[in-house]
Order: C-alpha cells, then sequence, then structure tokens
C-alpha cells in the first residue's frame, strides 16, 4: 500500500515494530520515487498500544495526514476452539487489531475534520462479512466485525466534513500470515499478491463504504452470497478441523 500511495505522489508516514523493515522499505520506495518525503515510526501494537499511539501523536504533530491506512492485524497461531484460546493470545488480538485501529483513527481524524477532508481505510476480512462465521478463528473474526461496523458507522458521522471512511473486505492474499495459518505459498488467480491487492485498493479509495477491491474476490463474495448460512457454517467448519489437524499432525 504504501509503494502504491508513493507513486500517487503522497508523502508517507511508516509505522511498524520492526526498524530493519522499516529502513528497507523506505529504501525501496526511495528507489523508485525518489521525490517521497518520509517518516518512520516504530510502534508495536502487541506491547503498550497506548503508549505508542502516544507517541505516534507527538511524531506527527504539524503534519497533514490526509490518508490513513489501518492495515495492523494478528489472528490465532493456529485453528483452535474458543475455550483453547489462551487469554495472551487472544489479549493480542483485541490489543492489535481492535484497540490499535481505534486509537490511532482517533489520532488522526481530529486534524481531517479541522481540514474538512481526508480518507480512512481500514482492512478489514470475510471472516466476518462474506461467511457468516469463521470457526475456529473466532476471536479473530469478531474483532474483524468490529472494524467493520465501526468504519460503516464512522462514515456517517463524518461525511458532512468530507472524510472518506471505508472497510476493505479482502479474502485471501499471498502473506506471511496467509501462509503460516492457511498454508498458502503462493498467489494464483483467485489469491492475488500483496502487490496486486494493494493496486487494486488504493483505486478503490474514496469510493464505497465497504468494497472488495480485488476483482476475484468480490466475485468469490457473490456466489458465496447465493449459498445458505448452513453451508457456509459447515464448509468454514470443515476447513477449520482439516486445518487443526494438519498442524497437530505435523507437530
Amino acid at each position: 500500500m504504501a509503494f502504491k500511495l508513493a507513486e500517487k505522489g503522497l508523502n508517507l508516514v511508516l509505522v511498524g515494530r520492526n526498524i530493519s523493515k522499516l529502513d528497507q522499505v523506505s529504501r525501496e520506495i526511495l528507489s523508485e520515487n525518489p521525490n517521497t518525503q518520509m517518516k518512520k515510526l516504530v510502534v508495536d501494537f502487541s506491547r503498550n498500544v497506548v503508549a505508542g499511539v502516544r507517541e505516534m501523536e507527538l511524531a506527527i504533530k504539524g503534519l497533514e495526514i490526509g490518508v490513513l491506512i489501518n492495515n495492523v492485524g494478528v489472528t490465532y497461531p493456529e485453528a483452535m476452539y474458543f475455550h483453547e484460546v489462551e487469554e495472551k493470545v487472544w489479549m493480542n488480538l483485541v490489543n492489535v487489531n481492535l484497540r490499535g485501529t481505534t486509537l490511532v483513527t482517533r489520532a488522526v481524524i481530529k486534524g481531517m475534520i479541522k481540514r474538512r477532508k481526508g480518507a480512512i481505510v481500514s482492512i478489514g476480512s470475510a471472516a466476518s462479512v462474506v461467511v457468516p462465521s469463521h470457526p475456529l478463528y473466532a476471536i479473530y473474526a469478531a474483532t474483524k466485525a468490529y472494524i467493520d461496523q465501526m468504519s460503516r458507522s464512522l462514515y456517517v458521522e463524518y461525511k458532512r466534513y468530507g472524510i472518506d471512511i471505508q472497510c476493505q473486505v479482502p479474502l485471501y492474499v499471498s502473506t506471511k500470515m496467509t501462509e503460516n495459518v492457511a498454508g498458502i505459498k503462493r498467489a494464483s488467480m483467485f489469491i492475488p499478491s500483496a502487490e496486486d491487492y494493494a493496486e487494486a485498493a488504493v483505486k478503490c479509495i474514496g469510493y464505497e463504504i465497504r468494497c472488495s477491491p480485488y476483482w476475484a474476490h468480490a466475485v468469490q463474495w457473490f456466489f458465496a452470497s447465493l449459498l445458505p448460512d448452513f453451508v457456509l457454517d459447515s464448509w468454514r467448519y470443515s476447513v477449520g478441523i482439516r486445518r487443526r489437524s494438519s498442524l497437530r499432525k505435523s507437530a
């Protein structure tokens, strides 16, 4: 997403928990877009998220943040029943997926109100929108449902201030997280690379309250909407059980 925004001529504030990765990304962006101005902020949302966002607010003070991409997110280490999820695991999901996104949104929206323009894009998940349930990943799906509803509600609250608020609903994208959780090792027609998804995602900013930017995801969403809930429930449950079984066999 940062690469695509830089191509559009935007200056960037890169936020991540690993300074070496931030340095690498900034070098790569500058090699292709040498006029891009960048600020790098190290924030670990899995630790003291409140203190991290306060530091971020101080670091961006005086900057006109025009577009916010809420892309932070974690999930379970493996498919688990609700009673098996340790407190430290689900609290990490709440801190990163829910508190982090909420606090960062709150930190930038005040400036957008004053300028009466801006865009906030939060990355949701098909786990909370496209399918009626996401068994064995219940808390993850619930945090993403929060992102979806918050985005839709904030859109209504702030559209009169000229602020576009959008929840994007991707299905599987070929990333490290989906490789670890779903065993997806490469992109395909229905599973885009991060670069291909980002290109589609940036083009959709400012158009719909909720969307699935990548064409193949939108097609899958349409066909899923034609199926009864009990069919999708059974399918997602069987997928979770297979992942649980395969991971335990390999362990």
